[in-house]
């Protein structure tokens, strides 16, 4: 069943006005309290074991554990694009014992080609503490013979101009960026979608797919080995981490400068009081040299936003991709 493009806007009014409502927003969703602080926090992550996301979070568990004085859990419910993480952060006591860390894709992408994932994001969920930016990057297997973005093109030009970019999530980004670059290029690529990093990054390198896109932090490390090769990445500018490679907007294709964002979620109704003290545990977590120099090593850049500044980083994003996507006739389906 297919959304009106009126239902989409109401949708998007909908998060954009009620994310950065911070605090206050939390407060008027107090009632669900919880009588004691929980034994434990499990760190949903909608992704599997060895993808990005399953990475840092466990580089956050540590920390998190000595500033919040309980064990913390990585819990990895992967599936349907961090569908099912976020479903079952939705149904998790209010209490602070269940969190979720996410990238963009889950929060602000996912309602835009999915008329009803499963949770609303401006309802179901509290914005706790972003902690990260990170850029998607367009990379090429080592089999390729391209060694740049333009070989790539001129390589693709001579076989028919038709070609496969992997891509590691259906319904994403990535998807609308396929798009994109083969309209501004004049090429016939054809979007791959696979569940998850993993697989993708493995055809990559078994050269049954000759090109991927995906976060920055999924590829680095084979990008680092040689066994692909980053050749270009979406983001305003070069990253520390790649200061060789450059943006699409170098290379003629702008409009995708919103930087990626990845944070800490819980579910609707956790006291602010609570709220506050996780974000203070993300933000002491992060200050610590050791876990910024690996997450820093990942690609991301890391950056510290309370409560209030996410959920307003989050509905801008949200507010930017949903432009994107309605120029390329993006329909939200069941």
């Amino acid at each position: 069943m297919k959304t009106t493009s009126a239902g989409r806007r109401e949708a998007l009014i909908r998060l954009t006005l009620a994310l950065p409502l911070g605090a206050a927003w939390c407060a008027s969703h107090s009632g669900r309290v919880a009588a004691q602080a929980p034994a434990r926090v499990r760190l949903l992550v909608g992704f599997p074991a060895g993808a990005g996301s399953d990475a840092i979070a466990r580089i956050l568990a540590e920390p998190l554990r000595e500033q919040l004085g309980v064990p913390v859990i990585v819990e990895n419910r992967a599936g349907a694009g961090g569908q099912l993480a976020a479903q079952a952060l939705k149904a998790a006591e209010p209490d602070g014992g269940t969190l979720f860390v996410s990238h963009d894709h889950t929060i602000s992408i996912l309602p835009l080609f999915t008329a009803d994932p499963g949770f609303d994001p401006a309802k179901d969920f509290v914005p706790v503490a972003g902690f990260a930016s990170f850029v998607n990057a367009f990379a090429l297997s080592a089999s390729t013979p391209a060694r740049s973005f333009a070989e790539y093109v001129a390589w693709i030009k001579r076989n028919g101009g038709k070609g496969s970019v992997g891509i590691a999530a259906p319904a994403s980004v990535l998807e609308l960026v396929v798009g994109s670059v083969a309209d501004h290029f004049k090429l016939d690529l054809v979007a791959a979608p696979y569940r998850g990093s993993a697989p993708m990054i493995s055809d990559m390198l078994g050269g049954q797919i000759p090109a991927g896109l995906g976060s920055t932090p999924d590829f680095i490390e084979q990008h680092r080995a040689g066994k692909v090769r980053i050749v270009a990445a979406l983001g305003p500018r070069r990253q520390p981490a790649l200061p060789d490679v450059p943006t699409f907007a170098e290379l003629g294709l702008a409009g995708f400068e919103a930087m990626p964002y990845f944070g800490v979620f819980a579910p609707a109704g956790t006291p602010p009081a609570t709220v506050e003290r996780l974000a203070n545990a993300v933000r002491e977590a992060i200050a610590r040299s050791g876990v910024r120099d690996r997450l820093t090593g990942l690609g991301l850049n890391v950056e510290f936003s309370g409560p209030a500044a996410f959920a307003k980083r989050v509905a801008d994003y949200s507010r930017e991709w949903a432009v994107i996507a309605a120029k390329r006739g993006v329909k939200a389906v069941r």
